[in-house]
């Protein structure tokens, strides 16, 4: 028995050296340095939370997951979304045939490729900003 159980956990030790990852990740997708790509995946990040920040952004700041810094990130982006949701619509209402025809459906469309693309990025754990809009949300602070 106790033969046994040495040999299991052995079995576990050769499985973190054929890893090549300092953290032990089995299947890693390429470690640098500190930031592990694997290690971000489900590794105690809280992705309800941050896909949460996607549906209604100020929510998780609400909680005890404002200090957690991959859910701050996906709120940031969250709210950069809603801004460029909101300016879409505003511009696209009052300019006149344009923005009717072409700002606003294009624009919409636009906005909710990103807001997918969002929350996927916040299911698969990782912290990719957004085309085009994700960029301004570094200058937020909250």
């Amino acid at each position: 028995m106790e033969h046994e159980q040495h040999q299991h956990a052995h079995e576990g030790h050769e499985e973190k050296e054929k890893s090549k990852c300092p953290h032990g990740c089995v299947e890693c997708k390429g470690c640098n340095g500190d930031d592990c790509i694997c290690m971000k995946k489900g590794s105690g990040k809280n992705i309800g939370m941050a896909v949460l920040a996607y549906i209604i952004f100020f929510l998780p700041l609400l909680t005890d997951a404002k200090n957690d810094p991959f859910v701050k990130f996906h709120v940031k982006q969250g709210l950069v979304l809603l801004i460029t949701e909101v300016v879409v619509s505003v511009v696209g209402t009052i300019v006149p045939f344009l923005g009717w025809f072409i700002i606003l459906p294009i624009g919409s469309l636009l906005v909710l490729l990103l807001w997918i693309m969002g929350i996927v990025h916040a299911i698969n754990g990782t912290e990719k900003e957004l085309p085009l809009v994700g960029s301004f949300a570094k200058h937020l602070t909250f």
